[in-house]
């Protein structure tokens, strides 16, 4: 079947820059509510910092990718991009307005708040918006990719699958093109036992792009499918069959021109850091002013009540398994911090009475707010284990040094679904394992905030805490 004619995808650069002028309109119109709402005249000094954010907005969004095709992203990891944009420009626009004498009046806060807001809200709904109008468009074959598998491998039938669950895409299968084909269908699609075909349909336009999803074992074979597709003008994507790693934050790069993939990566990219780091600052901030007293409190406690230090401060791996100190209350008679640490375990007569309490309600864990202001922990992430039970795992778990992809944390995705204190067992530190990995998977800063919030209720006192 002649594929349908592409009538948006030749324009791709129209529509960038129907995004770069409608986010200028959209920055200019917010802030002239902005100054509406504060009562506030539009002046030069509104102009001139006008021009400066429209300057930071483009700096941003090249390093978040912003203006790249949003065909293969979801609408919520379009919106984080857009969000995590703004806030880099109104970060800067701050600075900015701080440090200048002649654009001071800007520095002002609930102008600049309403400001952000404002452009939050606006660039949000408009990539929505545009985002239905494509999906209309597709749902009558307009803008439409029309693409060929190569492979009926697992590889090749998952791809097709997620093109089939995500229609917005915009991306229709026409067809599985393999040699070795044992099926004539996969679902509904036809298989074509020859790539002789094709490379012939590839000519006769009867689609527009080429999925190769070969085994890379297969090299020879993938190179004669890409000279062969040379004569045509479809556009060629080459899936390397990585999926049988188990992949973390997996992304392609380059090296001087050599295209990439990362198998194991951080989940966060330099933009990513800074709002993770910023939200670190804010809450540990927050918090410490909270429980300043308590933590005075329990300090004179721990004094008073058994011999010892108030702080214990325990080596234990951090970031890309680099030692650091983490300080909790002391809640022992003793002090384990070589190449042998006993876990506490119910009874644990090292445990001091106030001991007892403060481990079971993790209050013991308090100062390590500390550390995260230094800059060696995290408010959300892995929580640190001793070095000496990070030796023993490390050889007895698959991909247990992945944890230290990220920063450890006070609290994380496994100590919320229950998997924290005592791992006595094998199967409970990988359960552990399982979920630190999960998170740091699907990292966003909303997984952050969630985390932080079910900790509040269920993630603080807990039966197997000792």
């Amino acid at each position: 079947m002649q594929a349908t004619p592409n009538i948006l995808s030749p324009h791709h650069k129209v529509l960038d820059f129907l995004n770069r002028f409608s986010d200028v309109a959209l920055l200019s119109l917010s802030l002239a509510l902005a100054l509406e709402i504060n009562r506030e005249e539009w002046k030069l000094t509104a102009t001139v910092i006008l021009l400066f954010s429209i300057i930071y907005h483009q700096l941003s969004a090249s390093v978040s990718n912003l203006y790249e095709s949003q065909r293969s992203l979801t609408v919520l990891r379009q919106l984080y991009r857009t969000l995590a944009t703004l806030a880099g420009t109104f970060a800067l626009v701050t600075m900015t307005s701080a440090l200048s004498n002649r654009l001071h009046a800007f520095a002002d806060r609930e102008l600049l708040l309403a400001w952000f807001v404002l452009s939050a809200i606006s660039f949000c709904l408009w990539r929505i918006l545009l985002r239905q109008v494509l999906s209309q468009f597709r749902q009558r074959g307009i803008n439409i990719r029309h693409a060929a598998i190569v492979g009926a491998s697992t590889l090749g039938q998952s791809l097709a699958a997620r093109f089939d669950k995500n229609p917005w895409m915009g991306v229709q299968v026409q067809s599985f093109y393999d040699d070795n084909a044992r099926v004539d269908y996969i679902n509904n699609y036809p298989v074509i036992k020859s790539i002789e075909q094709l490379l012939e349909d590839a000519k006769l336009n009867k689609f527009d792009r080429v999925y190769i999803t070969l085994s890379m074992a297969d090299q020879e074979n993938i190179k004669k499918i890409i000279d062969g597709l040379s004569d045509s003008t479809c556009n060629v994507f080459l899936i390397p069959d990585v999926f049988v790693f188990d992949l973390m934050n997996s992304r392609q790069t380059s090296i001087d021109g050599l295209p990439a993939i990362g198998i194991y990566d951080t989940p966060f990219t330099l933009f990513d850091s800074v709002i993770k780091r910023g939200f670190d600052i804010c809450t540990a901030i927050g918090i410490l002013m909270f429980i300043a007293l308590p933590m005075l409190a329990i300090a004179i406690a721990v004094k008073t009540t058994s011999k010892g230090p108030v702080i214990f401060k325990q080596i234990r791996y951090g970031l890309d398994g680099k030692p650091i100190y983490v300080w909790k209350f002391r809640s022992m008679t003793t002090m384990d911090n070589g190449n042998v640490v006993k876990q506490a375990t119910k009874g644990d007569t090292r445990i001091t009475p106030l001991g007892s309490f403060l481990r079971r309600t993790s209050l013991d864990e308090l100062p390590q707010f500390i550390n995260v202001l230094q800059g060696q922990m995290s408010i959300v992430g892995p929580r640190p284990h001793a070095v000496a039970h990070n030796e023993e795992y490390r050889k007895l778990i698959k991909g247990y040094m992945l944890r230290h992809k990220v920063k450890p944390g006070i609290t994380g995705w496994a100590q919320i679904n229950g998997w924290r204190g005592e791992t006595d067992t094998l199967d409970k530190m990988e359960k552990r394992v399982e979920y630190d990995l999960a998170y740091i998977r699907n990292w966003t800063v909303w997984l952050d905030v969630k985390i932080v919030f079910l900790t509040v209720f269920k993630g603080f006192v807990d039966k197997n805490a000792y």
